[in-house]
């Protein structure tokens, strides 16, 4: 089996390099130089033991996709139906997520020992949102306020770029469309009780656009994961994107270096790439092609000095 071929049943099947590297017992760094064709003449053990990955692979599409998305034990709130975008109910646990009740910041989750959840008020609106103090960075999802702790370097490394590839395009093609980057205002269901601020998004309907926020779903979303945010991110937003009319959702995982792509106007079951991948933009008929080998090049330094 050839690497291509590898990379070929990886994307059919929705492995991601995690699900990869513990499988086969190959390091993941290396699985992603492997498959990446970062490394040039990979061992034949190693190729041997990734050929085995790849050899079993009588597998639900859908529950693979779901294993190996959601395998941070992660998930979102909700009723039992709204987990069920791709056949799977993978996310039925709760994790520790920050927020801000009656202005003070407080750990809410459910305890583990009495199964209660701490703290799980929702009853803040748009109000409460712009009352928090100067400088205090969160978001307002269904009454709950969630605190938005300070990017890394490398989440801020990858939005510039994005930018720049939506902007390029957009201006090549005199399209009407619109990018931003957080921090931007989006009441996503024109209601008073949501509001967020995706890491990057391109609006194309410009009668959304206001002058202090962007009122409805934007047409491409992109969340760039990071600790405080992965559980909400990968959960609770990915359902609330969906509902609200997102047509195309992206989540780029920096740990795992993969982005991983929702065309909701299709199918509810998403693509996944790597940052060695260059990813099609599907609201615009995949003509607009992200290359995130060019942007991993720029800020690869960063993993070196880990």
């Amino acid at each position: 089996m050839t690497i291509d071929e590898m990379n070929q049943k990886k994307k059919e099947y929705g492995y991601s390099y995690k699900y990869i590297a513990e499988t086969s017992g190959v390091p993941i760094s290396t699985v992603q130089k492997v498959l990446g064709k970062i490394t040039s003449a990979p061992r034949k053990t190693t190729l041997d033991a990734l050929y085995k990955v790849f050899r079993t692979d009588e597998r639900h599409v859908d529950d693979m996709l779901f294993s190996n998305i959601y395998d941070t034990g992660y998930a979102c709130e909700g009723n039992e139906d709204d987990y069920d975008i791709a056949g799977s109910s993978a996310l039925k646990s709760e994790s520790v997520i920050y927020g801000y009740i009656d202005g003070n910041k407080n750990s809410i989750y459910k305890d583990k020992q009495s199964k209660k959840v701490v703290n799980r008020k929702a009853d803040k609106t748009i109000k409460d949102y712009l009352a928090l103090p100067e400088g205090v960075r969160a978001e307002l999802i269904d009454g709950v306020l969630y605190d938005m702790a300070s990017p890394t370097s490398d989440h801020q490394g990858i939005i510039p770029a994005l930018l720049t590839a939506f902007s390029q395009f957009i201006d090549s093609n005199n399209g009407r469309c619109l990018p931003y980057s957080a921090p931007m205002d989006v009441q996503l269901d024109c209601d008073d009780k949501t509001m967020v601020q995706p890491d990057v998004m391109v609006v194309c309907d410009r009668n959304k656009i206001k002058k202090d926020r962007i009122m409805g779903a934007p047409d491409l979303v992109v969340e760039i994961l990071s600790p405080s945010t992965w559980n909400i991110d990968m959960g609770k937003k990915l359902i609330k994107y969906k509902k609200a009319g997102v047509r195309e959702y992206w989540i780029v995982n920096i740990d795992s270096l993969e982005i991983t792509v929702y065309y909701f106007e299709k199918t509810d079951i998403p693509e996944i790439y790597s940052f060695f991948d260059t990813v099609p933009v599907n609201i615009w008929d995949g003509r607009c092609m992200v290359d995130f080998k060019k942007i991993y090049d720029k800020i690869s330094f960063l993993f070196e000095n880990d």
